[in-house]
């Protein structure tokens, strides 16, 4: 039998423990979406955990699941913070599944890279162009223009996301749109494009096809600039990123608050880090670029297309660009594919 004093102990041990266990699971954040080989997500979680004791689970939703996921545990949430696509995270704002947070440095993040009300915030962003095999194109020219992926010299060459399933597909429109004409409110551009590259035998895969890149299956991606940056410096690849001539847009990546998150002071330690000046310089060597200009690395930039390509980036209404995404895609089943 157990005497007093051993019940006792046995108590005051078990309240430790208790207390123990209470405390680290407060130092825990739930992100949605925060896969490790994307945006070099493993590497951000690792610096979070080491300078602010928290601890984010890494996590291989996309966007969509994310929404998804969100909406299914509405009533009683389990995330703290999530990381989407512009276009989903303005879905999931107008869905009601996001917190206003201002973070720190919200005033150094353009009034139009982020919600007015704090819903949610662009970190980083990427530029779609051309991401080229060069050893693949069999001794032909690296394509510099829109009108270039439609002569016969490229015929089964080319490649592009579907953009009737794929946000990336969805941004190779976008870009060829704005770039040859078009806007939010008119598809004529893209369309007709897309009807014209269709008869130079494009690929057209589903999901992203970076290694079909780098084996030279598909020798012209129209692609994010940071899958490219990544081929030439990460994996050394023969490969080199184009911003057409005629023009393209930028698209950003945000992080929001989950209405109703479990560990909300921790999701917005979290959220705030990933905007300081340590946590942009992070996706900077990922070769996203920071939405805190002033964050990117001399030795980082230096690795991109210089800023007067990047002066050909035309500008896009986000919300027309989250709103027309489905219509988008249902013209393009109609009237392309």
């Amino acid at each position: 039998m157990m005497g007093k004093r051993g019940k006792l102990l046995l108590m005051a041990m078990a309240a430790l423990f208790s207390g123990a266990g209470a405390a680290q699971a407060q130092q825990t954040a739930i992100c949605y979406n925060c896969p490790p080989e994307w945006a070099d997500w493993a590497g951000q979680v690792k610096a979070i955990a080491q300078d602010t004791g928290i601890r984010v689970p890494l996590d291989n939703k996309n966007s969509g699941q994310a929404v998804a996921q969100l909406i299914a545990e509405q009533k009683a949430p389990v995330a703290d913070i999530v990381y989407l696509g512009i276009t989903s995270a303005i879905e999931a704002a107008k869905k009601g599944l996001l917190a206003p947070y201002k973070p720190a440095n919200w005033d150094q993040v353009p009034a139009n890279l982020k919600d007015p009300n704090g819903m949610w915030t662009t970190i980083h962003s990427g530029t779609v162009g051309f991401f080229v095999n060069r050893d693949a194109l069999e001794g032909k020219p690296v394509p510099r223009s829109w009108a270039d992926l439609l002569k016969p010299e490229y015929r089964g060459m080319v490649g592009y996301l579907d953009p009737s399933s794929a946000f990336a597909g969805y941004a190779a429109a976008i870009a060829a749109n704005q770039a040859l004409g078009g806007s939010m409110d008119n598809f004529g551009p893209a369309i007709g494009y897309f009807q014209k590259l269709k008869a130079n035998a494009p690929i057209v895969p589903k999901q992203t096809a970076y290694a079909r890149v780098l084996s030279g299956e598909i020798p012209i991606l129209i692609d994010f600039d940071f899958n490219a940056y990544r081929a030439i410096y990460k994996d050394r690849a023969n490969v080199q990123f184009v911003i057409p001539m005629e023009g393209t847009v930028s698209l950003p990546y945000v992080i929001a608050l989950v209405k109703g998150a479990p560990h909300a002071d921790n999701g917005k330690k979290v959220i705030d880090y990933t905007l300081s000046d340590k946590g942009q310089a992070h996706w900077a060597h990922a070769f996203l670029r920071p939405v805190r200009a002033n964050t990117m690395p001399a030795d980082v930039a230096a690795k991109f297309l210089p800023a007067t390509d990047y002066a050909r980036v035309k500008p896009v209404d986000l919300q027309k660009l989250a709103a027309q995404q489905d219509a988008f895609g249902q013209q393009y089943l109609k009237n392309v594919r």
